[in-house]
């Protein structure tokens, strides 16, 4: 593979599984007695259309690139994944993640929801912060991206009569309520 030592231009995307020698492949398994059978597969392109594909253990949710730090996360239901965008490696992984989704920042900052908060990962997925709402927030979803703001629909955690339509700020990283928006009724 001709990925550069530094940085790297990337695209990742998740694919079914490829025919046996379809791609250069490259398995991400850590062993544990409570993985899950499934598996996910996400193809990676170079910025010279060299593909590899790696296989990760647990059914897919999400994969992003950052390219400000030159990294990857890689979703599944049994692992979340940090890789080196330069060399594919495995820089941190952590077991049974509570996320649900991840995103990358305009800025290149990842960011997970798990249906009840917003954490901003810093230095390491050991080292996040929770993004401060102004209600405590049930059934996240990410939707759609307005410059530097993420707009994301959630409930209020026990009032699930109050729906909102959200936006969480990734300059100054704060989350208030989009004003405008309907409630159910």
């Amino acid at each position: 593979m001709s990925f550069k030592e530094n940085e790297t231009t990337l695209k990742t995307e998740i694919i079914n599984q490829p025919y046996s020698g379809e791609f250069k492949e490259r398995i991400y398994d850590i062993e544990s007695p409570w993985n899950s059978q499934s598996w996910t597969w996400i193809k990676f392109t170079d910025e010279d259309l060299n593909e590899t594909v790696g296989q990760f253990r647990g059914t897919p949710k999400e994969v992003k690139y950052s390219e400000n730090r030159n990294e990857i996360i890689v979703l599944t239901s049994d692992y979340v994944f940090l890789l080196n965008a330069s060399d594919l490696n495995i820089i941190e992984s952590e077991s049974q993640p509570e996320y649900q989704d991840v995103e990358v920042s305009p800025n290149g900052i990842f960011f997970f929801h798990n249906y009840y908060e917003i954490e901003k990962m810093n230095s390491s997925l050991s080292d996040l912060t929770e993004i401060q709402s102004p209600f405590k927030m049930d059934d996240i979803r990410f939707r759609k991206w307005n410059g530097k703001i993420l707009e994301f629909e959630c409930e209020e955690f026990t009032n699930w009569d109050r729906s909102e339509i959200m936006e969480l700020d990734t300059n100054e990283w704060k989350i208030r309520i989009k004003t405008n928006t309907q409630h159910r009724i």
